[in-house]
């Protein structure tokens, strides 16, 4: 594939720039340039990049997994201590500032030190402090532990999204970014049903544990068989010997000395770095995606902190309550993955408002349920919350890898979901006064209000998915 590329926009990433460089003088010596985001986008969709797509999802499993334990282990810790469920409030935003932070280092990194070792180092940090979590002696340390976690919690979101997308053809691109984030929920189901077989037996350390040691064994996994982005290695010149025997292991046959770029992307990345996300009309779309990221998560975070406690309070047992949550996950999978093919017919606009509005309209629904009275129809109606919730969710990932060029995906998508942690961060004290205050009325009020703010930010954005880039 031999191309002519336009010279580069003087702003350029000068990594970008080097390598247009390179590939200019690659044509004028008669080598041969390849479009790498024409090879990706358009070529088959091989055994090697579903394996790293694969490994992505499961990063995102052990980290919606190890996420969620927190909210299954608190009715239990204020028990076996005899505190409030007010005191638990700095353990929940601890463990929420830290993944804000890790989420906005962690894109900032990927996009300057490569993609790999930023899910590799993630998935590293927080399965070694959870399972410390384990071994803490008071509140203090829970806390400070679960900052720690939350740093490679947050981290291992932007950029095994970022990975899949940069790994997927165009024309799947939508559903296999939506597939990869639904695995928070899948992992937090897991969570669920997890805990309520280990808590009665091994108790809240025993479950810290073992949610620990299986975020660390994948680790050691992805040591070995994660590759970098391709698309990432085409903007370091030094490395493109690594990207040419990459392509051929993806039936992507190129000569050794070829020279690479990425014509679809220089024509949008005239502009690079955080500032980038608001230049090139790109102000109105990033204001509202941080928006919507804002009032989703502190929604989202609202059910993965809460949830069993405010079941406890209503009267259902630890058990029952850690099912409620696991019915929310399990609606979150479906939604998702439904929302995702809806997106790849209709483009995202459509389907993503009209889950903002089932949102709202399922947690006002279910409002007045008596816990213990009407348990099934009261846990069905979290499950139903849960679908439309997390496919706004897990498709706001989607909508962020179509929004932002290579050179600051990692970076838009990290800085979205750092601002969205803000959201989740009140959450954890907005959760707690809630129920204490008001109880399941005011808690699922506040559940549907947050969702119907994000229906308004979506509603904003410009830059919709369409149906043909969907597909």
């Amino acid at each position: 594939m031999n191309y002519s590329p336009a010279a580069p926009d003087a702003a350029a990433d000068p990594a970008s720039v080097d390598a247009h460089s390179a590939a200019l003088a690659g044509i004028a010596n008669g080598g041969a340039t390849v479009d790498i985001g024409q090879a990706l986008d358009d070529g088959p969709f091989t055994l090697l990049q579903k394996c790293v797509v694969v490994l992505a999802a499961l990063s995102i499993v052990v980290d919606g997994f190890d996420s969620q334990l927190i909210g299954f282990a608190i009715p239990m810790l204020i028990k076996e201590w005899g505190i409030t469920r007010n005191a638990f409030a700095p353990v929940v935003a601890a463990g929420l500032i830290g993944m804000g932070i890790g989420s906005a280092c962690a894109g900032l990194f990927a996009d300057r030190f490569g993609r790999r070792w930023a899910v590799i180092g993630s998935v590293l940090v927080f399965g070694a402090a959870t399972c410390s979590i384990g071994l803490a002696p008071n509140v203090a340390v829970i806390a400070a532990l679960r900052f720690v976690a939350g740093l490679g919690i947050g981290g291992a979101l932007p950029s095994s999204t970022t990975m899949t997308a940069e790994y997927t053809p165009a024309r799947m691109r939508t559903f296999a970014v939506t597939a990869t984030i639904v695995c928070v929920p899948l992992g937090g189901m897991l969570a669920g049903l997890f805990a309520a077989q280990v808590l009665p037996v091994y108790g809240w350390r025993g479950l810290f544990v073992a949610g620990g040691v299986l975020p660390l064994v994948l680790a050691v996994v992805l040591l070995a068989c994660l590759p970098e982005s391709p698309r990432f290695l085409a903007r370091r010149t030094q490395r493109w010997p690594e990207l040419a025997r990459l392509l051929g292991r993806m039936s992507r046959e190129v000569a050794p000395d070829a020279a690479f770029t990425d014509l679809r992307e220089q024509r949008a990345e005239k502009h690079v770095g955080f500032t980038a996300l608001f230049r090139d009309g790109r102000a109105r779309d990033s204001a509202a995606i941080w928006a919507a990221f804002f009032m989703c998560l502190l929604a989202v975070y609202s059910a993965f902190s809460w949830l069993p406690s405010m079941l406890t309070a209503e009267g259902l047992s630890v058990s029952l309550a850690g099912y409620g949550l696991s019915a929310y996950n399990l609606g979150g999978v479906i939604g998702a993955l439904g929302c995702a093919l809806a997106i790849a017919r209709w483009g995202s606009r459509g389907p993503m408002l009209l889950c903002c509005v089932g949102g709202a309209a399922s947690a006002w629904l279910i409002l007045g349920v008596g816990a213990t009275q009407h348990t099934g129809w009261l846990i069905a109606g979290l499950g139903l919350h849960g679908l439309f919730v997390n496919a706004v969710q897990s498709t706001l990932y989607a909508l962020c890898a179509f929004v932002y060029p290579t050179s600051v995906r990692a970076t838009g998508t990290a800085s979205a979901l750092a601002f969205g942690r803000i959201g989740a961060i009140l959450s954890a004290f907005a959760g707690a006064a809630v129920i204490t205050a008001g109880g399941a009325f005011a808690y699922l009020l506040m559940l549907g209000a947050a969702m119907a703010a994000v229906l308004i930010a979506l509603a904003v954005v410009r830059r919709h998915i369409p149906a043909d880039q969907a597909r």
